[in-house]
């Protein structure tokens, strides 16, 4: 049995929620998945989890990444609410409220790429560079940026999937699957529309497929307009398109080509193997994003 303290995270994705208990990414004591259903079934087995730990005090605190959208503000009244999320049934459910009424132990929220970026910093891929970028490119694209260790926050949350970027047309006629902008990042480069113009999957797009040039293009094209703004000293991404290993090298020449020795800062002259990496924690960067956003709330007593 662990005598450190103990802390848990929670990946709440659209198809299956994770959960662990850690003390950190070497040391974790249980982890559970469940399929995402409705929000009463889900979080009932989410806490059926946790209830052991928080029962016998193990638990400190516990660090949730879900999708959303989420209402973030402290000072709003639906605070730790998911709002217009088009997952059916789950639109309104306060989730954080649920969640620390059951366990009787105070829960961290945020997005998810948002855990999985404080994952990476504290732990993998970007550990040690502040700012840095977590991007994920999968089902849908988002995007985190860390400043101070936060995710950088306005007016309303990033949407980092949802920038326009150069729209090739000639070469890719598609108008992008996005229902609120069409061919945005998200609309052009997400999973779904790579599904929705070749009729399959990405992981089964060949290799060779003359459209992963095209796909590294449009990544490259976001991720210049992002260095040339916030200039991040690390840039993770993940995500289930970037599964595609190969998709890493092609993005990176891109980039030095769309900045074209613009910035004289010898990360971005060179090739750039270091600069735009895959995330280090591999599957594990929400959850573990968890447990450090956990770990955050505690420090911040």
């Amino acid at each position: 049995m662990s005598s450190s303290k103990l802390y848990g995270g929670i990946e709440g994705g659209g198809t299956k929620f994770i959960c662990i208990v850690a003390g950190g990414p070497d040391e974790i004591i249980e982890e559970a998945r469940f399929a995402t259903t409705t929000p009463q079934q889900t979080l009932r087995q989410v806490c059926a989890f946790f209830r052991p730990f928080a029962g016998q005090k193990r638990l400190h605190s516990i660090g949730l990444g879900t999708f959303g959208p989420l209402d973030l503000d402290p000072a709003s009244p639906t605070y730790g609410y998911i709002t217009s999320t088009p997952k059916p049934g789950w639109g309104g459910t306060n989730i954080l409220g649920i969640l620390q009424s059951a366990l009787g132990v105070r829960v961290a929220m945020d997005v998810d790429v948002a855990a999985s970026a404080l994952g990476e910093q504290r732990w993998g891929a970007s550990q040690g560079h502040d700012p840095s970028l977590y991007l994920t490119v999968g089902t849908g694209i988002g995007g985190c940026y860390l400043a101070g260790g936060k995710p950088l926050r306005g007016m309303v949350g990033s949407e980092m999937g949802h920038v326009r970027i150069p729209h090739h047309r000639q070469a890719d006629p598609f108008d992008g699957c996005c229902p609120y902008h069409g061919d945005c990042f998200e609309g052009l480069a997400s999973g779904p529309s790579i599904q929705e113009r070749f009729g399959q999957p990405a992981e089964s797009l060949a290799d060779d497929h003359p459209f992963w040039e095209l796909e590294a293009g449009y990544i490259a094209a976001a991720l210049a307009n992002t260095i040339l703004t916030f200039s991040p000293r690390k840039i993770v991404l993940g995500g289930g398109v970037m599964q595609r290993a190969f998709l890493f090298a092609k993005i990176r020449r891109r980039v030095g080509e769309l900045l074209n020795g613009y910035l004289s800062h010898p990360t971005l002259t060179g090739p750039m193997d270091e600069y735009i990496v895959p995330p280090a924690l591999g599957h594990r960067s929400g959850v573990l994003g968890g447990v450090a956003m956990a770990m955050q709330l505690e420090q911040s007593n």
